[in-house]
């Protein structure tokens, strides 16, 4: 039996490495428990990896015992039933390092701490038994997530860890770190307020957080100064990214300090969202995934190569039940262990609808305001069928998950893939559909002509919470340098027209709003336009940009707390958008429409010309919203029913019957 067994293992395995969708992946046994990985108690640490080909599976213990330091090998056996190897270690084990050997019938050794782990060494390995109860900071059991009532309600507030506190004027002692993120009190140069103070005087409710898991592109044992990434290489997915922790050769610490952080968002009424990749690996053939079951976690091409619709070299496959599994454990082990409050899915069109649709029930059986979005698009071709594919135009598929509206962000400033590209705000002709379309949040509407949406050849989204509105994000140039880049003979004064005016759009559109951190004080990254890997100079927030661009930064809060106040900006449903909103302008560089809300009605006009327009809005008396002052000023008179807009300028305006 041992010698057929090895032999079925061994054709197995050379199959599934080299041309894996000829394996029956449904005859392959797995595991339905949820305690894959490591499992302490006082009393006992149970380990647990699965991986059906294996030939054998060992731990590797170290520790420190009466000033000697000390190794065991434990080999693990295996449950055929499920495939997974299993030993139980009795006595308090908290504090050792371990790691998995795991030995394929090729007579390959590897080492890993294992997907599932949870604690780790600096530069993911080893892994460590740790008693979570320890890393919680003071207060932890009374941590309460920020009231939420609809999704309507979220302003959301992209960052990275280091941009916020790496330059000089953040004013943080912390610079660089989680615990840098939630510091208070900071000022600039010029005394005005920095970090979470700002965030909470702009008024943001959710900050997403980039990749802050584990991940491979930064070595945390050497200066880290001079060393920068996005972090979309993920390595260790349940464990926070030792470079933004105090001390990264600790296993606790980097736990401790990423809680520590979540719980000071959340007593300053600030959700937090993690940036998720789980779309590929930094590595394929050397990933833990890979390390403990080859082939088994990736696609691959008809020829037998890695598929590559991550455009990273491999893309994960979803639809396994065991990579379906892990997914699910992981998003909710940081719900869970760690209080997130949401998910970002990069690359979301690479997982499948079931999978996500999945972990949308999960997380929302937890709590129903957990937010969960992410891109509706791949980075390449995959071999999921496009039907199964989480693609924003799939949107209507997916219960309860938002996707990013690349039609409003390209529609308003150019194409993200041509610099030339002006958008509607810079004057080319041809994009008020496209804005049109963003405004009802990609929801059908029977005034938007399709044949002249650029992206989109229909309506993709069942409702505003489902939609993402944004005009720039990490990804790309930043609003100002894409406008300066687009628009090189444009003055400064019309460059800020232009940013507010964008601003403008995205903050009054349905759906829900997205602003990209430091786009409202005009950020640049010197023109840079893909900085995944550039030094701090250039990704850094320069907060005395603050008091150089006051007025956008007026403008952008006080927008915000008019989408606060204003019920008609946060719309409810597909149906009050299709009922409630009617466009009253069919004319180049003008976009206006009404939005009827009780007593009144509130009209918003967007004018991308270079002169003045004159746009009849009915009625007699009107209140126009200032927001730089954040104020209504009533008693306005509308001449002959008509209203003049600024040059390159939002208006928006209450008509009273």
């Amino acid at each position: 039996m041992i010698k057929i067994f090895l032999t079925w293992n061994f054709i197995a395995f050379v199959m599934l490495t080299i041309h894996s969708q000829n394996i029956d992946l449904k005859k392959l046994p797995v595991y339905t428990g949820s305690d894959l990985g490591v499992t302490y108690s006082p009393e006992k640490t149970v380990f647990k990896l699965w991986s059906p080909l294996a030939t054998g599976v060992s731990i590797q213990l170290k520790y420190e015992e009466d000033g000697v330091y000390l190794m065991q090998k434990i080999n693990l056996e295996l449950e055929t039933k499920t495939g997974v190897w299993k030993a139980e270690l009795k006595g308090d084990q908290k504090g050792k390092a371990y790691t998995f050997q795991v030995e394929m019938p090729d007579g390959k050794k590897a080492n890993t701490p294992g997907i599932y782990a949870k604690a780790i060494g600096a530069n993911g390995m080893p892994g460590y038994v740790v008693d979570l109860e320890e890393t919680n900071p003071e207060g932890w059991e009374n941590d309460q997530r920020p009231l939420l009532e609809s999704f309507n309600d979220i302003i959301l507030y992209e960052m990275h860890v280091r941009d916020m506190t790496s330059h000089p004027s953040s004013g943080s002692s912390k610079p660089t770190k989680l615990l840098g993120l939630t510091e208070q009190d900071t000022k600039n140069s010029q005394g005005l307020s920095t970090g979470i103070d700002h965030l909470k005087e702009m008024g943001v409710t959710h900050v997403h957080i980039l990749p802050s898991f584990d991940f491979k592109s930064v070595d945390e044992t050497r200066d880290l100064k001079n060393q920068y990434n996005w972090g979309y290489d993920p390595v260790n997915y349940n464990v926070p990214e030792g470079s933004y922790s105090s001390d990264p050769w600790n296993p606790r610490t980097r736990i401790r300090e990423f809680k520590q952080m979540v719980k000071e968002f959340h007593d300053n009424g600030i959700r937090v969202v993690m940036d998720v990749v789980y779309n590929h690996t930094a590595d394929a053939e050397n990933s833990n995934f890979d390390l403990e079951f080859p082939g088994y976690y990736y696609r691959y091409s008809a020829n037998g190569q890695w598929s590559n619709a991550s455009g990273c070299g491999n893309e994960t496959a979803s639809e396994r039940y065991m990579m379906r599994k892990y997914m699910l454990e992981s998003v909710k082990y940081w719900v869970e262990e760690y209080h997130v409050d949401g998910f970002r899915f990069d690359l979301m069109a690479v997982h499948d609808i079931e999978t996500m649709n999945l972990i949308a029930e999960e997380l929302h059986k937890i709590d129903p305001t957990i937010f969960i979005y992410g891109e509706g698009w791949t980075a390449g071709t995959s071999p999921l069928p496009q039907e199964q594919q989480a693609l924003k135009m799939n949107a209507a598929k997916l219960n309860g998950i938002a996707v990013f509206s690349d039609d409003i962000r390209d529609g308003i400033k150019g194409s993200v893939f041509e610099e030339s590209s002006k958008g509607f705000v810079g004057g080319d002709a041809g994009h008020e559909e496209d804005i049109k379309f963003g405004i009802v949040a990609g929801v059908g509407h029977p005034q938007i002509n399709m044949k002249k949406v650029h992206y989109s050849d229909r309506a993709w989204s069942p409702g505003p919470t489902q939609t993402i509105s944004y005009v720039s994000c990490h990804d790309n140039h930043t609003l100002f340098d894409k406008l300066k880049v687009a628009n090189p003979d444009a003055s400064p004064e019309e460059i800020n027209r232009m940013h507010k005016l964008s601003l403008a759009i995205v903050l009054t559109s349905q759906g829900v709003p997205f602003l990209h951190a430091g786009s409202e004080m005009m950020r640049t990254k010197r023109g840079e336009h893909n900085s995944y890997n550039l030094p701090d100079a250039v990704n850094q927030i320069n907060w005395d940009w603050k008091n150089e661009h006051a007025d956008v930064v007026a403008y952008t809060k006080g927008l915000i707390a008019l989408r606060k106040a204003e019920p008609a900006l946060r719309l409810r449903s597909a149906q009050d958008i299709q009922e409630k909103i009617i466009f009253i302008v069919d004319e180049p560089g003008l976009v206006a429409y009404t939005i009827t809300d009780a007593n009144r009605v509130v009209t918003v006009v967007f004018n991308a010309r270079k002169e003045v327009a004159s746009v009849e809005v009915g009625g007699e008396v009107l209140s126009v919203y200032d927001a730089e002052a954040q104020v209504w000023i009533e008693g306005v008179k509308a001449k002959n029913g008509k209203v003049s807009v600024a040059a390159q300028s939002a208006s928006i305006l209450a008509v009273h019957y």
